[in-house]
């Protein structure tokens, strides 16, 4: 198995705020680059609760290498939906306390843990067990690209934490209408911009995920304070080339109340090869003036490398 870099590039965001872009797409776009391990379909409902375990015998031709394990509710007509999800840095198979590089070839006895999560697979549906060895941009690529092989029969097995009905089930109220303070009042004055797309350029072969979330300008009437908040990113690779890979934010945040006006632009870019990674990262501070014509009042940038460790 050596999956794809494009695996992942519509696995959502990592700290979701359950905006449907940021969520996982059908994983069908996923599994053609993993290996797929499928049930029957089910002939009865099935609840889980609890931490899922995918548990398996690897072997990897590098000594660093990567797997991330997906758990699907697959409906009658195909369409895959992502329940949960983990990944493990094989170097850290025993632990994280004293990672260690595998042995080319060796075999290990491997558990992946995924996420917790409660989910009520329907009657006729089916589980789907999705392995991947890459998962970009939710984890950085491993410095080499590496063949992972899974040894399939007893050894190879998913956990779940199945939760069995109860007869206390039936008499167990629906939920009210959630509660929450009332928000402060608010008047918009430019409205926002919110996207995720994924392109290919088929001529570089360069994919790029962007995520547009543009909350436009806003007055919390309160105090007076006008707010812009404008966040974009950048997740970008080439064919498959591990280091290829770029991470790119950039961000601007305004707030003005009565006659201040202050601005403050940042930009941070990520890349790796195999011995390094490489952060560039810049902050702008702006008193906005226009007669004096905006002036910068602070500006620091960084230029760091942090060597790779089993990463």
């Amino acid at each position: 198995l050596s999956s794809p870099l494009s695996v992942g590039m519509f696995a959502g965001k990592w700290a979701s705020y359950s905006a449907v872009p940021d969520l996982p797409y059908d994983q069908r776009e996923e599994d053609g680059g993993a290996l797929v391990f499928q049930s029957e379909p089910l002939e009865e409902p099935l609840e889980i609760f609890g931490l899922p375990t995918f548990t398996a015998r690897v072997s990897a031709d590098q000594p660093v290498a990567q797997l991330a394990v997906r758990l699907s509710d697959v409906r009658p007509s195909g369409e895959a939906t992502r329940v949960t999800y983990g990944v493990l840095n094989l170097t850290h198979r025993d632990g994280s306390e004293d990672p260690q590089p595998l042995e080319p070839g060796r075999e290990y006895d491997v558990a992946v843990q995924l996420n917790g999560i409660a989910h009520s697979f329907p009657g006729g549906h089916r589980l789907r067990i999705s392995v991947s060895t890459s998962y970009w941009p939710l984890i950085w690529p491993a410095p080499v690209q590496a063949t992972v092989s899974v040894v399939t029969g007893p050894s190879t097995r998913l956990s779940l934490p199945v939760r069995a009905p109860r007869p206390e089930d039936d008499a167990l109220p629906d939920l009210e209408a959630p509660e929450g303070a009332p928000g402060p009042e608010v008047a918009t004055l430019a409205t926002g911009e919110h996207s995720w797309k994924v392109t290919r350029d088929l001529a570089t072969d360069v994919s790029t995920l962007e995520i547009v979330n543009d909350q436009g300008t806003f007055r919390l009437e309160e105090t007076g304070t006008t707010i812009h908040r404008d966040t974009r990113e950048w997740y970008s690779f080439r064919w498959n080339d591990v280091n290829s890979v770029r991470g790119e934010t950039r961000t601007v945040r305004r707030f003005e109340r009565d006659d201040w006006r202050t601005e403050v632009v940042t930009r941070t870019v990520l890349t790796s090869d195999e011995e390094s990674f490489f952060i560039t990262a810049q902050l702008d501070a702006y008193e906005l003036a226009e007669e004096r014509g905006n002036p910068r009042v602070w500006s620091q940038n960084w230029d760091v490398t942090i060597p790779r460790d089993l990463v």
